[in-house]
């Protein structure tokens, strides 16, 4: 088997997929980050996609290394194009053979997945409510923003908006509910300690990315003021990216992300890596469904996942649902707070090629929000 052609579709409302072509009829799709630099990935995956047409698409890690390998690793957008690309040549594989990816990286280790759902946009509002759909929908888990704009010093009236904002959720969901909030990288470390210490008595199921990436030793620091898991990753890329939060310990919950960190075999090579440091496992995937998929697929394998993040009806997704472009819709259908594992080839998906030709003809722009502090500052969105 060769490989004959790569597409690459920009998608509304914010994906990339690629598609890979093989002589022998069989395809597979993988998914790409568009952030703010769209058309510079979108580009840079048709050049390095030609560079395996003609290769053999089975032969996933050798070609993984040439990609990713460059003398210039590229950070992101290099982590992106590799991660779907890679996604896609697993796709081809578990169709070739007939069997789910799962089976090719040792087989499910468990029988159903706990999911759980985003409520809170980018200015928290009306979460409980929302929450209180989630759980007619048949959630056990929520996650939600935790504040807007924040600067290294604020003021005590956001700390306690966030306070009343989870006092309302516990009010609207059962005993055991789980509620995660994400602070997005948008707090400094000063305010991300008075917040981690006012969010301890409510029993979190985790609190994500308490501070940048960038500033990773401040989640030690975090971490003295609150006994809730802190969990982070979603930026990081490579198991080279997660050596330092692994041996030191920064983090309780690793979230590494398939479509970024440099695809599904790398995504359970950093789960893997993570289960030796007793660290679980709540992979990021708030995107299109091809991702979601993928995710899924490595999820089924590792011991240490313990909830997976899922994007139908998330509201970064206007206009359309990761629903709108698979046509076997039930591979997404969970109830009581848990999904099915697939069971069909590949990465189990039946892609509407024809919406994904049809909606891509539109182009897509996507930039993700700027804010701003009221001093002028630039805030971290």
């Amino acid at each position: 088997m060769k490989i004959t052609d790569i597409s690459v579709y920009t998608v509304k409302p914010r994906w990339i997929f690629v598609k890979i072509d093989t002589d022998e009829g069989i395809s597979g799709w993988g998914e790409m980050i568009s952030g703010t630099k769209t058309e510079t990935v979108a580009a840079g995956a048709v050049e390095m996609g030609n560079r395996i047409i003609g290769r053999n698409p089975f032969e996933i890690e050798r070609l993984w290394h040439e990609l990713y390998r460059t003398f210039f690793r590229g950070g992101p957008i290099n982590g992106t194009i590799v991660s779907g690309i890679e996604t896609a040549l697993w796709d081809i594989k578990g169709k070739a053979l007939g069997v789910p990816i799962y089976e090719l990286l040792g087989g499910v280790v468990r029988d159903r997945l706990r999911v759980y759902s985003w409520i809170g946009g980018d200015r928290p509002a009306d979460v409980a409510q929302n929450a209180q759909e989630r759980v007619k929908m048949g959630f056990s888990a929520v996650k939600m923003n935790a504040t807007e704009e924040m600067h290294y010093i604020d003021s005590y009236a956001k700390v306690k908006a966030v306070t009343d904002r989870i006092e309302a959720i516990k009010e609207v969901t059962p005993d055991g509910f789980g509620i995660a909030v994400d602070f997005h990288g948008r707090v400094h470390m000063p305010m991300a300690k008075v917040l981690a210490d006012a969010l301890s008595p409510y029993n979190l199921m985790f609190l994500e990315e308490v501070v940048l990436p960038e500033n990773e030793e401040a989640f030690k620091k975090v971490a003295q003021y609150t006994s809730t898991p802190l969990a982070a990753g979603e930026r990081l890329i490579t198991r080279w990216g997660f050596k330092r939060t692994l041996t030191e310990g920064l983090v309780d919950i690793i979230q590494p992300d398939v479509a970024l960190t440099g695809g599904i075999l790398e995504l359970r090579k950093i789960l893997a890596m993570a289960e030796a440091f007793d660290i679980a496992g709540a992979p990021h995937a708030p995107y299109g469904p091809i991702s979601l998929a993928a995710t899924i697929q490595v999820d089924a394998c590792s011991p240490n996942v313990f909830i997976q993040e899922q994007s139908l009806g998330i509201h970064y997704n206007r206009g359309f649902d990761i629903l709108d472009f698979v046509k076997n819709r039930e591979i997404f259908a969970f109830s009581d707070g848990f999904l099915e594992i697939p069971k069909g080839p590949g990465l189990g998906l039946d892609i509407d090629e024809e919406m994904v030709k049809t909606v891509a003809k539109e182009g897509l722009v996507w930039s993700n929000p700027s804010w701003r502090n009221e001093d002028g500052t630039f805030a971290e969105w």
